[in-house]
């Protein structure tokens, strides 16, 4: 009877369906990595400690109650706001960018920790107010969203802060923010882009945006990443080449393989059907997210579920985006899949809270 206990203790936080969609993305990872490194053993194992760490953090998350996470957000988030700006003060800078802070026993990149941060916090602020939304909670909102983007910013990160930036905005979406304005902020967004944020913009973001448009203004230099990978997917072909067989990737032409350009070589062994399975996977990863959100049991359940979940949707449009070359290059790994353990951390935490959602839900029907 304890055994009995004791496993179901460890199961019953567990959502089976999130955990099997994520087990078979990190069978994709496993194949593709092994394949991208050369075959490297040493790669896979660090790959598989990432996964016992991150499935490890997704489990203790996912026993917590949607209430302590509420708790826990401004805390959290006024803790991230403190490393950023102690970033921005003492920052260790690595190629030109300073995102790292020394602490001693580790380096940390505390951008990441904003990734959950912020639409906990937004989602805590408009449970508060849910008797009451008005149009000042919304701009009060908007500074929570602008304050750490604009930190991220000065690092530069700006792929970061647009993660960031899309994650709040998508609390501000789910929490009833009026098309109307969210129509006139895409106006002006557009009408600010030549006059505004071009002017503002680095050097090496602006290459970036003009590489995407004409990659072969210089293809040995900032259109090499674009060419090579877009190459890879379209040699792929319907069936792909096989596994173990890409040629891109193993005559060593698809440069950052095992990352943020992972889906060129994954694109390229498995074809047009491999990629239409993994885009099925990661559909029912985005469908299971909305269904807990939809389902959830209290307003701030639903705003940080939904946020997680399109969160999730964003890194992987943008990684895809940017490898098939129709979005500029901004350093975003293809979640759960390219080699990495701090991207798959954050994504794993974020899954583990939408089980204490739906886990909740389920203990409030009974």
């Amino acid at each position: 009877m304890l055994i009995k206990r004791l496993i179901k203790r460890f199961v019953d936080p567990i959502d089976p369906w999130l955990l099997l969609f994520v087990a078979l993305l990190v069978g994709v990872s496993l194949m593709t990595i092994f394949s991208a490194s050369n075959q490297s053993f040493d790669k896979i194992n660090s790959k598989l400690v990432s996964v016992v760490v991150a499935l490890s953090a997704m489990w203790v998350v996912s026993n917590l109650k949607p209430v302590q996470l509420m708790w826990l957000a401004p805390p959290l988030y006024t803790f991230g706001m403190v490393l950023l700006i102690g970033v921005a003060l003492f920052g260790d800078i690595t190629n030109g960018a300073r995102r790292w802070l020394d602490i001693g026993v580790a380096r940390i990149q505390p951008s990441e920790l904003m990734k959950l941060a912020v639409p906990m916090m937004l989602a805590w602020y408009f449970d508060r107010h849910e008797a009451s939304l008005k149009l000042k909670h919304f701009a009060v909102a908007a500074v929570l969203i602008g304050m750490p983007m604009a930190l991220v910013l000065k690092q530069p990160d700006l792929g970061t802060a647009l993660l960031i930036g899309a994650a709040g905005f998508y609390v501000l979406f789910f929490a009833g923010l009026s098309w109307r304005i969210i129509l006139g902020g895409l106006a002006g967004l557009a009408v600010a882009i030549p006059f505004v944020i071009w002017p503002l913009m680095h050097d090496y973001q602006r290459e970036r945006v003009m590489t995407m448009i004409d990659p072969m203004a210089d293809p040995l230099g900032n259109g090499y990443h674009i060419i090579q990978s877009t190459i890879a997917i379209g040699s792929g072909g319907v069936f792909g080449k096989g596994w173990l067989k890409g040629t891109q990737t193993h005559l060593d032409f698809i440069p950052e393989r095992t990352t943020d350009f992972v889906f060129a070589v994954y694109a390229e062994e498995f074809g047009l059907i491999g990629n239409i399975l993994l885009l099925i996977l990661y559909l029912c990863v985005i469908g299971r997210g909305l269904m807990i959100a939809n389902n959830a049991s209290s307003l701030f359940g639903r705003l940080l579920a939904g946020a997680l979940t399109l969160s999730f949707f964003t890194y992987l449009f943008v990684n895809m985006g940017m490898v098939s070359g129709i979005l500029p290059v901004v350093g975003v790994p293809l979640p759960l899949v390219s080699y990495g353990g701090t991207a798959m951390l954050s994504i794993l935490i974020g899954f583990g809270m939408l089980m204490a959602i739906q886990r909740d839900r389920k203990l409030m029907k009974s």
